[in-house]
């Protein structure tokens, strides 16, 4: 059910960035773009959230879902509207607010979806840990100083 509710708000979102986008054109259908806004959400759910936001991280997935809607966009695009420059730049303009929103997506997600016992770690090469610890030897050194100190004046 957490799925369908994340899939849910993603395909509303890409949806209203669809309908605001690529309805500028005489040529495009309320169907086609339907088709469009299903075909991103449901590729950039599988692929972006499923694998790569629990994976890599957010921005990494944020990035990633960026290339592979504009990717879709652009494609599915062509292939509904015809090749022109236009629907190369509406891609681009749809990628962008689509990565715009993607973050508070992946929030919703790692939160509902993944926090179920299996938080989502990023996987780092190199795990700094820094180490805290007393002294002990440094203390005995200054008390010893001021001892010899105190006893010469």
């Amino acid at each position: 059910m957490a799925h369908l509710k994340a899939l849910g708000i993603k395909f509303i979102v890409i949806t209203v960035i669809v309908l605001s986008l690529f309805s500028i054109f005489n040529y495009a259908v309320f169907n086609n773009l339907i088709l469009i806004s299903l075909a991103t959400t449901l590729i950039s759910y599988l692929l972006g959230d499923m694998l790569v936001l629990r994976n890599l991280g957010n921005v990494t997935a944020t990035i990633s879902d960026f290339a592979l809607s504009f990717l879709l966009y652009w494609m599915l695009g062509s292939f509904f509207f015809g090749m022109s420059g236009p629907i190369v730049l509406t891609s681009l303009a749809a990628a962008f607010f689509t990565a715009i929103a993607e973050p508070f997506i992946h929030e919703y997600i790692r939160n509902q979806i993944f926090s179920d016992g299996q938080k989502a770690q990023p996987k780092t090469f190199r795990q700094v840990q820094t180490e805290f610890a007393d002294e002990m030897e440094l203390g005995r050194r200054n008390q010893k100083d001021y001892e010899a100190k105190k006893e010469r004046d």
